[in-house]
């Protein structure tokens, strides 16, 4: 079976994940399958994009799969990770992409959610960061993501409890764009998506690498991306990475020691 379903209707392109057995994790699988639908998506011309789960289910995305994390010593996500890798197609994408998110998104899926054009939710949906929780560094464009999306100490709480933060709480942080009842979701998602797609396609496609462009311009000199290099790699070389890996296969709590 499909780990993602497609459809092309009035030049709306819809990608659903179809993975609710394991919470629509991104495993590298999905992921490669994500990257070939939105290349095809983007060469059929599209005007909008609709990113969302199967109706129903629970979590839009568990964020990436834990089995799948390197060993102790290697980078989790570099430059060329497939996640890395989805996130520059959706900027870069000449069209809006939309989350219609009912349900929770939990680490990377929060990444990959936060890098949409538009992010609309309901009552149940939630975002949530949680590297902390297993002992793993964020990569520095993931961490450009949040300050992009939220004030620095609102991401620091994020990152620091890794606990969730509500619909209400993402409606006035201004990560989603609306909040709407769950049964109006798909209906108001869509209807949005057909006022952008009656719209000029190169007006918005232009518009959309502007504010890309400009939002992107807060310059960090190199000796500071060498510093964060530096302790990304400190904390995927440690050994609470290789504790928080085995706690989650093992079921348990993680006995962090700091090193």
């Amino acid at each position: 079976m499909s780990l993602i379903k497609t459809e092309v209707k009035d030049s709306i392109g819809t990608i659903c994940f179809n993975n609710d057995e394991k919470r629509n994790s991104l495993s590298t699988a999905l992921m490669n399958e994500f990257i070939d639908v939105l290349d095809k998506m983007g060469a059929e011309k599209v005007r909008v994009v609709i990113l969302r789960a199967n109706q129903g289910a629970k979590v839009w995305s568990a964020g990436l799969n834990i089995a799948e994390l390197p060993e102790p010593g290697n980078d989790p996500i570099f430059y060329h990770h497939p996640l890395e890798k989805i996130m520059r197609r959706i900027q870069k994408f000449p069209a809006p992409v939309i989350a219609m998110i009912d349900g929770s998104v939990w680490g990377g899926g929060c990444d990959l959610s936060f890098v949409c054009d538009i992010l609309i939710g309901t009552k149940n949906t939630s975002f949530a960061i949680t590297p902390a929780k297993i002992g793993v560094p964020y990569n520095t464009t993931g961490i450009v993501h949040f300050l992009n999306m939220v004030e620095l100490n609102i991401a620091k709480e994020m990152f620091f409890t890794a606990r969730p933060v509500s619909a209400e709480k993402a409606e006035n942080l201004g990560i989603l764009n609306h909040l709407v009842d769950a049964d109006k979701l798909e209906a108001f998602t869509y209807e949005m998506a057909a006022v952008i797609a009656s719209n000029s396609p190169l007006s918005i496609a232009v518009i959309k690498e502007q504010l890309n462009i400009m939002g992107a311009a807060k310059p960090i000199n190199s000796e500071f991306y060498e510093k964060i290099d530096e302790l990304r790699q400190k904390a995927y070389s440690s050994n609470d990475y290789q504790e928080g890996l085995q706690a989650f296969f093992e079921k348990r709590k993680p006995v962090f020691t700091g090193e």
